[in-house]
């Protein structure tokens, strides 16, 4: 139900923005009509004046197809951009997520991580994913060309930086230590450092950099999900049950804690389900998205999706809403930013562990008992 109101949202849409399209063009065609005739008869022409008019109708219908065409494929693009995003998961997480669990019960929870999947190979299977798609595929020329360009600008902002290239900030300062030669500065991020050697083989660096971005993504992910719950339950600003991450299990096993998502009451992030629930909707909720990255970034364009980038940074309107890559210096010391971030996350998610495990605290009480 959830799944075919929202294809059939996203169809009434492009309809009335067709409809609008079509009543325009229409009107531009009798203006048009009106206006050679009159013009004819007031020259005293003969019977192919009846000719002309006609073409002026057809030249006006071409231009109706064109307007129509133009209107379905911007709202065909928009609403692919819009149902891949992940901010419109999140929004729609909050809000929808509110509305099952109280209509279905704290359950609910196992519909909604399945939502995103569902939805998604639901929209590929209709009429309007066919016409997205065939919107990628018409403008596949264009798009290629503005990706090369763009990698070109990329290159060229790389050979600049002092980020990259054998000119940049080596994890040793001093000299007579040989860099390994594999480390030549064209990773964002290559300060030098390959002890083991894991890199020599290239078809290995390329796998070790992209699980070194997604360990890093999730554990920036990671830290703030570990002290936020806690800091804002400290501070009086929500109610959550328990906010120490590494008890949050125990707590559900053991009692019939309702865990509410950032407190809010009635959406039960796992509520009253069993653990086997709650394990399922962690499977639904990393499966699909694994398996996205497993089949490649043309994977959204059954959904009418087309990402620029590569599979360690898709790009498009997805994964860069905001257009933060169209500049490409910026863009390669994000890169290099986000490489820098996400280890210092890795090393601080793996202190949150240690001292959970030394101390039995959480991180925020850690970080306070050295003021008490």
């Amino acid at each position: 139900m959830l799944a075919a109101s929202s294809v059939y949202a996203p169809a009434a849409a492009r309809s009335n923005v067709v409809t609008a399209a079509k009543k325009r063009c229409a009107t531009a065609r009798l203006a048009v009509a009106r206006r050679d005739t009159s013009a004819r008869a007031g020259a005293n022409e003969d019977v192919s004046s009846s000719v002309d008019v006609d073409e002026s109708v057809a030249r006006v219908d071409n231009e109706e197809a064109k307007a129509v065409g133009d209107a379905t494929e911007d709202v065909n693009s928009a609403l692919g951009d819009l149902i891949s995003s992940p901010l419109f998961y999140v929004t729609f997480g909050v809000a929808g997520g509110v509305f099952l669990v109280k209509q279905l019960g704290e359950n609910a929870s196992f519909l909604l991580s399945a939502a995103p999947v569902v939805l998604l190979t639901a929209i590929s299977k209709t009429e309007f994913g066919a016409n997205l798609v065939k919107n990628i595929e018409d403008k596949r020329p264009v798009l290629e060309a503005e990706k090369a360009k763009k990698e070109r600008e990329r290159a060229e902002a790389r050979a600049k930086s002092p980020y990259y290239g054998a000119d940049r900030a080596k994890f040793l300062p001093f000299d007579g230590y040989e860099f390994p030669e594999h480390l030549d500065g064209s990773l964002c991020g290559d300060v030098g450092f390959d002890p083991l050697g894991l890199g020599r083989d290239a078809e290995n660096m390329e796998k070790y950099r992209e699980l070194e971005l997604l360990h890093a993504r999730w554990a920036m992910l990671g830290v703030v999900g570990v002290a936020v719950p806690e800091m804002l339950d400290r501070t009086g600003v929500a109610d959550l049950g328990e906010p120490v991450w590494w008890k949050v299990g125990a707590a559900k096993m053991n009692s019939d804690i309702a865990l509410d998502y950032l407190g809010m009451g009635g959406f039960h992030i796992a509520g009253g389900s069993g653990i086997a629930i709650i394990a399922a909707c962690q499977l639904v909720l990393m499966g699909g998205p694994e398996y996205a990255r497993y089949v490649g970034i043309e994977s959204l364009i059954p959904v009418g999706v087309y990402l620029p980038g590569d599979i360690n940074y898709p790009g498009g309107a997805p994964f860069d809403p905001f257009k933060m890559s169209d500049d490409a210096e910026e863009f390669e010391k994000q890169k290099v930013m986000e490489i820098k971030h996400g280890r210092l996350a890795m090393i601080a998610m793996l202190g949150c562990f240690a001292q959970a495990l030394a101390t039995k605290q959480g991180p925020i009480e850690n970080v306070a008992s050295l003021f008490n």
